[in-house]
């Protein structure tokens, strides 16, 4: 297609800004990119959309124009919505370049742009195969009965002969075409992922091929522009990028079982036009994620500013049936806190650490929950496992808010829950890759909690945890609240913030139950555990009936989710009293 069809095409927004002599150029794709040099990324003939955010000041422009005009892209369309009116700057450059410039509206979505040049350029140059696209578009588009990127793998099935699955870089399958057969079994996935992030940090550009199991795949990117959405989260979270790696370990890719060096242009056209669609759906998807986003950055913020646990129990009401559809009680509660670092760099990790928990928290590790939690995950009125995880990041940290099925109050003790040891036991080869020897993921799990005032020592104990993995060896490491136990608070090396968190853990429920309704639990279990246990003795010196005391033995156990009856339990109650 012509750039002058694109201008007469009033739908888009475009406004011609210069270059009108080269209204004749030919587009042979589309690329959204807020990087400064996107040149790895482009193959001539693209319309090439940003939002401006790789512009600091008017010496960014020159460098950036000129590196477009060298790759040969057909025309630059800037956004209105962060600048207002394009910068003079950009069209002098744009103008001495003899790069086509055109201005977007702020009312007109990038992805909107995008979908009308795939289609119209699939359609010129795939013919029968243009169809193809536009039914993929069509079907994808339609809403939530459109059937997202499964219906698109299932004609590339049925129209096409191939077999093709979007992969997370988790190496979580996400969709995959019914013609596919079964599942990717999970070190292919895994293997895939990882192939996929050594190439992308390499600067490979794809489709990228690899042998797995004497079958030849073809990797193709897909890179989401942040624009689908529409708002400006989004749009801000496009215009951070500047550099590969705050994407690498959250963007899909395409894995086709096929050589893609024996194919025409045409096909593979076809196939980069089929990564964009799909990337739109992984903008609709991240809109509607915001909202479990937007409750763990209220709680969170609730937590860590020391709110009223009424209040902070309030916000987790709301938050349940949004995570827990169907859920009869009110459910156990666990933090997750992950942490993505670069050597030498000073890159934001926050936002990168939030994508690749999620993706973490649902990868296909079949160990990562015990077989208690597995049971009572089931009751969750049919909604995906992806939408019970809440998610949020401050600083280079992200914070998971993990909603557990309350179990019986009468099980044998056995742990629930995420376990740290096996939650990265999946993932670790492909993130390593991604990783790439410059960086590392650490990530720490606190124990379940039952009620809203365990939930800052919950915070606290991830956090601990998480300097615990900090401290191993490796580029991917996990660490539990089950190595902050007690025995572990012996050791002369363990600082005085660990020990803190584990007494807050388990007294500050006491404590905070104690402040509202003067019940004296901390005593109790000061004069219960002096007594060896004994509900004589302890009742005697209390001046308590022993069904008195009964009740509030049960209720410190409701409150910390322990059994005063174990010797375990017993000793870490002992050490937290003593170093409280």
């Amino acid at each position: 297609m012509r750039l002058r069809a694109l201008l007469d095409t009033d739908a888009l927004g475009l406004r011609l800004l210069g270059g009108e002599e080269e209204l004749d150029r030919t587009v042979r794709g589309v690329m959204t990119t807020d990087l400064r040099d996107p040149s790895r990324y482009l193959a001539g003939g693209e319309l090439v959309l940003t939002g401006l955010a790789w512009r600091r000041d008017a010496s960014d422009t020159e460098p950036f124009v000129r590196i477009l005009a060298s790759a040969g892209v057909a025309a630059l369309a800037a956004g209105e919505a962060e600048l207002g009116d394009i910068p003079d700057d950009i069209v002098e450059a744009c103008a001495r370049h003899r790069l086509p410039l055109f201005a977007v509206n702020e009312s007109v979505a990038f992805a909107t742009i995008t979908e009308h040049v795939v289609r119209q350029v699939s359609g010129e140059r795939a013919g029968d195969l243009a169809a193809v696209v536009d039914r993929h578009r069509r079907l994808m588009t339609s809403g939530p009965t459109g059937g997202g990127p499964d219906v698109v793998l299932d004609l590339l099935g049925s129209d096409l002969d191939l077999r093709a699955w979007v992969l997370s870089p988790a190496g979580r399958a996400i969709a995959g075409s019914s013609a596919a057969g079964p599942a990717l079994p999970t070190a292919v996935c895994a293997r895939l992922a990882g192939e996929h992030l050594a190439a992308v940090r390499t600067g490979r550009r794809g489709p990228h091929r690899v042998q797995v199991d004497g079958s030849t795949y073809s990797l193709f990117p897909i890179r989401s522009s942040g624009r689908g959405s529409g708002t400006a989260a989004a749009a801000a979270s496009a215009a951070a990028l500047r550099d590969v790696r705050e994407t690498v370990l959250s963007d899909w890719f395409l894995a086709v079982e096929a050589d893609a060096g024996d194919w025409p242009e045409e096909r593979l056209d076809l196939l980069q036009g089929v990564t964009q669609l799909i990337a739109v759906e992984r903008d609709r998807r991240d809109a509607a994620r915001t909202v479990r986003r937007r409750l763990a950055q209220e709680v969170l913020e609730l937590v860590q500013t020391g709110a009223a646990p009424a209040e902070i129990a309030a916000r987790l009401r709301v938050a349940a049936p949004v995570l827990l559809p169907g859920l009869g009680a009110a459910p156990h509660w666990q933090v997750v806190v992950a942490r993505v670092e670069w050597d030498g760099d000073e890159i934001e990790g926050g936002p990168v650490a939030q994508s690749l928990l999620e993706e973490i928290l649902v990868a296909p590790s079949a160990d990562a929950r015990t077989d208690a939690n597995r049971q009572g995950s089931v009751s969750g009125g049919g909604a995906e496992l992806f939408d019970r995880i809440a998610v949020a990041h401050t600083g280079d940290e992200a914070i998971a808010l993990v909603p557990l099925p309350a179990v019986s109050a009468e099980h044998d003790g056995s742990e629930t829950g995420l376990l740290a040891d096996s939650l990265l036991e999946s993932v670790r080869d492909p993130l390593s890759a991604g990783l790439d020897g410059d960086g590392r993921l650490t990530l720490g799990v606190s124990a379940s909690v039952h009620s809203a005032e365990g939930l800052r020592g919950a915070l606290e104990e991830a956090r601990h945890a998480r300097r615990v993995a900090a401290a191993r060896p490796g580029r991917v490491c996990a660490a539990g609240h089950q190595e902050l136990a007690s025995h572990v608070l012996l050791l002369p090396f363990v600082p005085d913030d660990v020990r803190r968190a584990f007494t807050a853990r388990l007294l500050d429920p006491l404590r905070d139950y104690d402040r509202r309704h003067r019940a004296e639990l901390i005593p109790t279990l000061e004069a219960f555990l002096d007594c060896d246990g004994s509900w004589t003795r302890c009742a005697a010196r209390l001046h308590l009936h022993v069904n008195t005391l009964r009740y509030r033995v049960g209720r410190i156990e409701q409150l910390t989710g322990r059994d005063l009856s174990r010797l375990e339990d017993k000793l870490d109650f002992f050490l937290a009293l003593r170093m409280s």
